[in-house]
Protein backbone atom coordinates (compact mmCIF):
# COMPACT_ATOMS: atom_id res chain seq x y z
CA UNK A 1 0.00 0.00 0.00
CA UNK A 2 1.19 3.71 -0.58
CA UNK A 3 -0.17 6.31 1.60
CA UNK A 4 -1.20 9.03 -0.99
CA UNK A 5 -3.26 12.08 -1.79
CA UNK A 6 -5.37 10.45 -4.39
CA UNK A 7 -8.27 12.77 -3.91
CA UNK A 8 -8.21 16.44 -2.82
CA UNK A 9 -11.76 17.52 -2.32
CA UNK A 10 -15.01 16.49 -3.50
CA UNK A 11 -14.86 18.79 -6.06
CA UNK A 12 -11.87 16.90 -7.63
CA UNK A 13 -13.25 13.39 -6.41
CA UNK A 14 -14.00 12.00 -9.97
CA UNK A 15 -11.67 13.76 -12.10
CA UNK A 16 -8.45 12.46 -10.25
CA UNK A 17 -8.95 8.30 -10.26
CA UNK A 18 -9.85 8.91 -13.83
CA UNK A 19 -6.68 9.89 -14.58
CA UNK A 20 -4.84 7.90 -11.69
CA UNK A 21 -5.97 4.21 -13.80
CA UNK A 22 -4.93 5.52 -17.15
CA UNK A 23 -1.95 6.42 -15.25
CA UNK A 24 -1.38 2.88 -14.17
CA UNK A 25 -2.12 1.28 -17.77
CA UNK A 26 0.75 3.82 -19.66
CA UNK A 27 3.17 3.25 -16.68
CA UNK A 28 2.24 -0.57 -15.62
CA UNK A 29 0.40 -2.64 -17.44
CA UNK A 30 2.40 -1.44 -20.72
CA UNK A 31 5.11 -2.82 -19.00
CA UNK A 32 4.02 -5.87 -18.42
CA UNK A 33 2.67 -6.25 -14.77
CA UNK A 34 -0.84 -7.60 -14.42
CA UNK A 35 -3.20 -5.55 -11.68
CA UNK A 36 -4.63 -8.59 -10.27
CA UNK A 37 -6.92 -6.00 -7.61
CA UNK A 38 -7.07 -2.69 -6.94
CA UNK A 39 -8.81 -0.32 -4.65
CA UNK A 40 -8.33 3.42 -4.40
CA UNK A 41 -9.10 5.64 -1.28
CA UNK A 42 -9.37 9.06 -0.79
CA UNK A 43 -5.90 8.71 1.20
CA UNK A 44 -4.22 5.44 -0.35
CA UNK A 45 -4.66 2.90 -2.69
CA UNK A 46 -3.92 -0.75 -3.04
CA UNK A 47 -2.32 -2.76 -5.94
CA UNK A 48 -1.89 -6.36 -5.80
CA UNK A 49 0.04 -7.00 -9.33
CA UNK A 50 1.40 -10.07 -11.15
CA UNK A 51 5.12 -9.50 -12.02
CA UNK A 52 6.55 -10.61 -15.06
CA UNK A 53 9.41 -8.06 -14.75
CA UNK A 54 11.98 -7.34 -12.07
CA UNK A 55 12.01 -3.46 -13.05
CA UNK A 56 8.78 -2.53 -10.31
CA UNK A 57 10.51 -0.27 -8.21
CA UNK A 58 11.45 1.67 -11.31
CA UNK A 59 7.98 1.47 -12.90
CA UNK A 60 6.46 2.33 -9.92
CA UNK A 61 8.55 5.46 -9.19
CA UNK A 62 8.09 7.05 -13.06
CA UNK A 63 4.26 6.16 -11.95
CA UNK A 64 4.32 8.09 -8.58
CA UNK A 65 6.21 10.90 -10.26
CA UNK A 66 4.16 11.16 -13.21
CA UNK A 67 1.02 11.14 -11.00
CA UNK A 68 2.47 14.22 -8.57
CA UNK A 69 3.54 16.15 -11.50
CA UNK A 70 0.54 16.48 -13.16
CA UNK A 71 -2.31 16.68 -9.67
CA UNK A 72 0.69 19.27 -8.65
CA UNK A 73 -0.10 21.24 -12.03
CA UNK A 74 -3.94 20.44 -12.03
CA UNK A 75 -4.01 22.23 -8.34
CA UNK A 76 -1.47 24.35 -8.45
CA UNK A 77 0.54 22.86 -5.38
CA UNK A 78 4.00 21.99 -5.31
CA UNK A 79 5.39 19.05 -3.20
CA UNK A 80 4.72 15.45 -2.87
CA UNK A 81 1.53 13.34 -2.74
CA UNK A 82 3.36 10.25 -1.46
CA UNK A 83 4.08 10.06 2.38
CA UNK A 84 7.01 7.04 2.05
CA UNK A 85 8.26 4.67 -0.20
CA UNK A 86 5.45 2.03 -1.64
CA UNK A 87 5.12 -1.46 0.47
CA UNK A 88 5.12 -4.44 -1.46
CA UNK A 89 5.20 -8.53 -0.54
CA UNK A 90 5.73 -11.06 -1.99
CA UNK A 91 2.35 -13.86 -2.19
CA UNK A 92 3.50 -17.31 -2.58
CA UNK A 93 0.19 -19.24 -1.50
CA UNK A 94 -2.97 -19.28 -3.01
CA UNK A 95 -5.03 -18.66 -0.30
CA UNK A 96 -3.13 -16.02 0.79
CA UNK A 97 -3.43 -14.13 -2.07
CA UNK A 98 -7.07 -14.72 -2.34
CA UNK A 99 -7.79 -13.07 0.68
CA UNK A 100 -6.07 -10.31 -0.07
CA UNK A 101 -7.95 -9.56 -3.03
CA UNK A 102 -10.88 -9.66 -0.25
CA UNK A 103 -8.89 -7.40 2.17
CA UNK A 104 -8.48 -4.82 -0.93
CA UNK A 105 -12.10 -5.02 -2.00
CA UNK A 106 -13.95 -4.45 1.47
CA UNK A 107 -11.31 -1.53 2.47
CA UNK A 108 -13.57 0.52 1.50
CA UNK A 109 -16.65 -0.67 3.44
CA UNK A 110 -14.35 -0.92 6.73
CA UNK A 111 -13.51 2.85 6.19
CA UNK A 112 -17.52 3.47 6.35
CA UNK A 113 -16.98 4.97 2.78
CA UNK A 114 -20.05 2.56 1.36
CA UNK A 115 -21.93 -0.01 2.89
CA UNK A 116 -21.43 -2.43 -0.14
CA UNK A 117 -18.03 -3.18 -1.77
CA UNK A 118 -19.98 -3.25 -4.64
CA UNK A 119 -20.76 0.60 -4.50
CA UNK A 120 -17.06 1.54 -4.34
CA UNK A 121 -16.86 2.80 -8.06
CA UNK A 122 -12.59 2.70 -7.92
CA UNK A 123 -11.89 -1.02 -7.07
CA UNK A 124 -12.02 -3.62 -9.19
CA UNK A 125 -14.40 -5.16 -7.68
CA UNK A 126 -17.52 -4.57 -9.95
CA UNK A 127 -15.10 -6.20 -12.45
CA UNK A 128 -14.92 -9.54 -9.84
CA UNK A 129 -18.62 -9.99 -9.72
CA UNK A 130 -19.47 -9.05 -13.25
CA UNK A 131 -21.39 -5.62 -12.55
CA UNK A 132 -18.46 -3.91 -14.59
CA UNK A 133 -16.78 -5.05 -17.75
CA UNK A 134 -13.07 -3.81 -17.52
CA UNK A 135 -9.85 -4.55 -18.81
CA UNK A 136 -7.49 -3.30 -16.14
CA UNK A 137 -7.72 -6.20 -13.53
CA UNK A 138 -6.94 -9.00 -14.73
CA UNK A 139 -9.35 -11.64 -12.50
CA UNK A 140 -9.08 -15.18 -14.39
CA UNK A 141 -6.28 -16.55 -11.82
CA UNK A 142 -8.72 -15.99 -8.93
CA UNK A 143 -11.61 -16.08 -10.59
CA UNK A 144 -11.23 -19.29 -11.47
CA UNK A 145 -10.87 -20.48 -8.03
CA UNK A 146 -14.66 -19.67 -7.53
CA UNK A 147 -17.51 -21.79 -9.48
CA UNK A 148 -18.99 -18.00 -10.02
CA UNK A 149 -19.25 -14.34 -9.29
CA UNK A 150 -21.73 -15.18 -6.61
CA UNK A 151 -19.24 -17.46 -4.94
CA UNK A 152 -16.63 -14.94 -5.10
CA UNK A 153 -19.57 -11.90 -3.77
CA UNK A 154 -20.23 -14.58 -0.96
CA UNK A 155 -16.31 -15.15 -0.38
CA UNK A 156 -16.15 -11.31 0.38
CA UNK A 157 -18.99 -11.48 2.79
CA UNK A 158 -18.73 -13.99 4.54
CA UNK A 159 -18.08 -12.40 7.79
CA UNK A 160 -16.54 -15.96 10.15
CA UNK A 161 -13.17 -14.44 7.72
CA UNK A 162 -12.64 -11.50 8.92
CA UNK A 163 -10.01 -12.50 11.76
CA UNK A 164 -7.88 -13.80 8.47
CA UNK A 165 -8.51 -10.24 6.96
CA UNK A 166 -7.03 -8.56 10.91
CA UNK A 167 -3.89 -11.17 10.45
CA UNK A 168 -2.92 -10.29 6.67
CA UNK A 169 0.02 -8.44 7.58
CA UNK A 170 2.58 -6.16 4.90
CA UNK A 171 6.25 -5.57 5.41
CA UNK A 172 8.57 -3.73 3.27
Amino acid sequence: MIETVVWHSLHTYAASPIYFLQLLRKHLIAHHVDIVAYCLMPNHYHLLVYLKTERFSKLMQAFSLSYAKAINKRYQRVGSLFQGRFQAIHVEQEEYLLHLTRYIHLNPVQASLVKKAEDWEFSSYQEYIDLRQGSLPQIDGVRSQFPSADAYRYFLEDLTSDRLIDNLTFEE
